[in-house]
């Protein structure tokens, strides 16, 4: 299944994580992609993708309440979603991860929401 929010070479890394996850090892990536609503405050630095269903993506969740945390997201889910000015959720074409997952989470507790 191809998502318009994730690249092809974006899809591919987040299955290499996730392959890594379901296989039981303690991995800490960096986020390979940034979806965020252009409209209102919220944020998904994923990590990882399901290689069982593909849909299902693991990362640093930040809905704008100032309460961030890991979970799942399915990204079909988030390609259904539109902000309350009708904007669609977009993927951050010019994100780049500059530290590895643990450390987003760190940060964003720390604020209260994802910095970067």
């Amino acid at each position: 299944m191809i998502h318009p929010l994730i690249t092809n070479e974006e899809r591919a890394q987040l299955l290499a994580h996730g392959q890594a996850r379901a296989t039981g090892q303690r991995i800490d990536p960096l986020p390979v992609v940034r979806i965020f609503t252009p409209d209102a405050h919220a944020t998904w630095l994923l990590a990882s993708l399901d290689p069982m269903d593909g849909d299902t993506a693991y990362g640093l969740i930040d809905l704008g309440i100032g309460m961030p945390e890991l979970g799942a997201v399915q990204l079909s889910a988030l390609a259904s979603i539109v902000g309350p000015r009708k904007q669609p959720v977009m993927r951050d074409r010019y994100f780049q991860a500059v530290r590895p997952l643990s450390e987003y989470v760190r940060l964003a507790k720390e604020n209260g929401s994802i910095t970067d």
